[in-house]
């Protein structure tokens, strides 16, 4: 052939015999990690569900941090999780299955590194405004101070 595919994965961690083998261990490595999203979905445990930190005191300081922090405050880790897993199943499929391993450097770096900007704005621009709408639902009209 003229190009052979590369049969390891995990950084050459992990080697098949041939491609048949190599897709059953992606399979089942992306039904693992599956696994874990929909377990954790299903039982959503205790520890998992309160937020990383909590919001600062009032002032000067206090109010810069919570404004710069706002859609860290109240993420709980589950949530954090989640997108951490979605990410790294999104990445492992355009790595492996569209052969972006097999890739220029630069054009791998513009094929990842856009979206991943483009879905942590997206991630950031969700977080504050579902904050918003969750104060506007629990104490009434919230005007922005600008």
């Amino acid at each position: 052939m003229a190009h052979e595919h590369k049969l390891a994965i995990f950084r050459g961690r992990l080697k098949f015999k041939d491609n048949i083998q190599k897709i059953w261990g992606v399979l089942i490595f992306l039904s693992l990690v599956t696994l874990v999203e929909v377990v954790l979905g299903i039982y959503k445990p205790a520890i998992l569900m309160k937020p990383l930190i909590s919001a600062f005191e009032p002032g000067l300081v206090g109010s810069t941090m919570n404004f710069l922090l706002s859609p860290f405050i109240y993420l709980k880790p589950l949530n954090l999780i989640f997108i951490v897993l979605t990410i790294v199943k999104a990445y492992y499929i355009a790595w492996d299955f569209m052969h972006l391993r097999d890739e220029k450097k630069g054009l791998r770096r513009a094929i990842v590194w856009t979206p991943v900007f483009l879905i942590s704005y997206l991630v950031f621009i969700l977080l504050t405004e579902g904050s918003y709408i969750y104060d506007i639902y629990h104490s009434g009209f919230v005007k922005w101070n600008f």
